[in-house]
């Protein structure tokens, strides 16, 4: 795993964060984002949200890559299974975090997550990074049947960029 290339996009990701929408009107966060069901301001917070899971995904990876295998295709498969209910939440959660947290809010919020992976990420050594999980494919178009730790470093700015073109400002 390229670590400066990590943490190269961990920075890139939070400077297009801060500058989208520090650069939007108003006007532009309320327009409707292209093909999503969000406007472009709860979008935005859904791509924050993609760094702000990395805590919960990091912590399950190790936990389930410590049981047994059958335990972590299992638990792959229920949460595939639970992907309407996920969907309804991560739906739910963005619009909400997107129509209530304030912009200065959402800003410093990136900046401390992005703050924290970056230690978090220096913290790591080869082998917790080699550990990993399966994982719901169902859930995100960005998530493979195996994940290591290293995977999930690169997930939030993979998710980040992908949304970035749906939105709809300027």
């Amino acid at each position: 795993m390229d670590r400066s290339s990590v943490h190269d996009d961990f920075d890139r990701a939070r400077a297009a964060f801060r500058a989208l929408l520090g650069g939007a009107t108003d006007e532009e966060l309320r327009r409707r984002s292209n093909g999503t069901r969000w406007n472009n301001r709860q979008l935005l917070f859904h791509m924050l949200l993609g760094f702000l899971i990395m805590r919960a995904l990091l912590a399950l990876a190790r936990i389930v890559s410590r049981l047994p295998d059958g335990v972590g295709r299992a638990w792959a498969r229920l949460l595939n299974a639970a992907t309407k209910p996920f969907d309804a939440v991560n739906f739910a959660g963005s619009w909400l975090g997107g129509s209530l947290m304030p912009r200065r809010a959402m800003v410093a919020l990136c900046d401390r997550t992005v703050a924290a992976l970056h230690r978090r990420l220096d913290r790591e050594d080869e082998r917790d990074l080699a550990k990993g999980m399966p994982y719901p494919t169902r859930w995100d178009p960005f998530f493979r049947e195996f994940m290591t730790v290293a995977d999930l470093y690169r997930f939030p700015v993979r998710h980040f960029d992908f949304h970035r073109e749906q939105l709809s400002l300027g």
